[in-house]
């Protein structure tokens, strides 16, 4: 194959379609149609990646990511919990106990998640106490019985610092002649945090040792512990791999039990946006298809000399071919052009422009992947290569003495 030579053909061809008037408003549009489709596929799903984030960030780092479990042993004892820190993506794991409970304050009852923590080796890893605005992980003290809650859950109970909130268990249910008691107990408030998520309405934290008791399990014996990991979507490869290099009798389960069905929504949602987006370099690859069709039945007797001069029907299509990966090369760097520095600089431009889409004060989350930006350029390329190929095709099918029969 010449490619130099049907480069160069490719190119001037190219060059010459601002004499077609109506050739050369279809390639406008179908190169403005890539500019447009590949801009918004960075900049929405910059913003769907930034999103994604905060979900994590905000729920994912404060629910159980991975939960080991025992019903046999004791898991401080008898299978010593640094067995399980060995995978790469575990960055600690804490002794744990939880249930659900009932909370009674002087006017209001409200359920909520109850987890019981060892506060010194939760301080370290847990996002709680970065987003605690009154209180420390330090105030809750064994045998004191105090707990964090969360700010919407504070202000439905009319809870603050200091005031007491009975806990009644689901855990722990005794039976008495007068029937099925569940086990409860004054606890005092001693923290308030803000995750910016639905645990904030949901989720309360105290000490193990005072947890354990309520629920009428061992204080010193641990038979429950919760892995933190670096990316909690490494949950399911974490667990595996324990499966196969763990031989305890314990169980596991991660926070896909409770949040797996939001996440896959996300992810869901994330995906329709780009295949809608898509849409748009798809009509713009038709587009191509019209201008080079016009551009072959322009040309035939241009391509019928070129056969009779020694062109073979591989290089007549390559010059189709690079004709309209030229208007992609284009469309895609404008786009890529446009679209990083917007999906860089959102914030800015959205408050310049005084539009707060989140509330005043609050960012719009934004996270540009290198791999993302890729897979929509290697798309695009291949979408608009794909486009050239019946062009390409009608091109080198012409016979060069049908078409110079009346020239």
């Amino acid at each position: 194959m010449k490619f130099a030579l049907t480069a160069s053909i490719g190119w001037r061809y190219w060059r010459s379609r601002k004499n077609q008037g109506f050739t050369s408003f279809i390639t406008f549009f179908s190169v403005t149609g890539i500019v447009l489709g590949v801009a918004a596929l960075i900049l929405v799903g910059s913003v769907m990646n930034g999103l994604e984030d905060q979900l994590k960030q905000r729920i994912l780092t404060v629910v159980p990511q991975v939960i080991i479990h025992s019903d046999q042993t004791s898991l401080i004892e008898d299978v010593p919990l640094n067995e399980f820190t060995h995978p790469k993506q575990v960055l600690g794991v804490s002794p744990l106990v939880q249930t659900q409970v009932m909370m009674q304050a002087p006017n209001q009852l409200s359920i909520a998640r109850l987890q019981g923590v060892i506060p010194e080796n939760e301080a370290p890893l847990s996002m709680i106490d970065d987003a605690l605005f009154v209180g420390s992980f330090e105030s809750l003290v064994a045998g004191q019985y105090g707990v964090l809650i969360g700010a919407q859950l504070a202000q439905k109970l009319s809870l603050s610092v200091g005031d007491k909130v009975r806990l009644m268990a689901a855990k722990g249910v005794s039976h008495t002649p007068m029937g099925m008691v569940p086990s409860q107990r004054n606890f005092t408030v001693k923290g308030i945090f803000e995750m910016g998520s639905e645990v904030d309405a949901s989720l309360v934290i105290g000490h193990y040792q005072d947890i354990a008791k309520l629920t009428r399990q061992s204080s010193t014996e641990f038979i429950s512990a919760r892995l933190y990991l670096d990316d909690p979507f490494d949950s399911q490869q974490v667990i595996e791999l324990l499966k196969n290099t763990v031989d305890l009798p314990v169980t596991y389960s991660d926070w896909r039990k409770d949040y797996g069905q939001l996440f896959a929504a996300v992810e869901m949602e994330k995906k329709m946006m780009s295949l809608m987006l898509s849409l748009i370099v798809i009509v713009a690859a038709f587009n191509i298809i019209s201008a080079l069709v016009m551009m072959v039945i322009d040309k035939r007797a241009d391509v019928a000399i070129l056969k009779t001069q020694g062109l073979t029907k591989a290089d007549i299509s390559s010059i189709f071919v690079i004709q309209g990966m030229l208007n992609a090369l284009i469309g895609l760097f404008v786009g890529v052009l446009i679209g990083l520095p917007l999906a860089l600089q959102l914030d800015k431009i959205l408050a310049s422009l005084g539009v707060n889409l989140l509330g005043t004060g609050v960012k719009l989350p934004v996270i540009v992947e290198f791999n993302q930006i890729l897979s929509i350029v290697l798309g695009t390329l291949v979408i608009t290569l794909l486009a050239t190929l019946y062009p390409a095709l009608k091109a080198a099918s012409i016979a060069p003495a049908e078409a110079l029969r009346n020239e």
